[in-house]
């Protein structure tokens, strides 16, 4: 599955950063390491410091990028958007919706 990460560097990790640490090899391995492959990682100015592309074999995998990297302190700011398949999700939807009886 496709995810998307958007993160901000925590003051010490932005220090790491500044002193030529590579962050392209380190979440590549990251994704690597849980079956993944990251597709794309960009240094951004606005809201977020970076985002990542990637793709994961699931939802365990993806929630243990974010354990892991969360853990590591070295982010003050972490989202992580999973790739949904809307044809799914309105299946899923409308059956909800004939199923589903509002209070009143």
């Amino acid at each position: 599955m496709k995810v998307t990460v958007l993160a901000n560097y925590a003051s010490h990790a932005a220090k790491g950063l500044m002193q030529g640490s590579d962050r392209q090899a380190a979440v590549k391995a990251l994704f690597e390491s849980v079956g993944g492959k990251m597709t794309g990682l960009m240094f951004t100015r606005g809201a977020y410091d970076v985002v990542v592309n990637g793709e994961v074999p699931d939802q365990a995998a993806g929630m243990g990028i974010a354990l892991a990297v969360r853990a590591s302190g070295s982010l003050s700011d972490f989202v992580i958007l999973e790739e949904l398949d809307m044809k799914a999700v309105l299946a899923a939807a409308n059956k909800a919706a004939g199923a589903y009886k509002p209070a009143g």
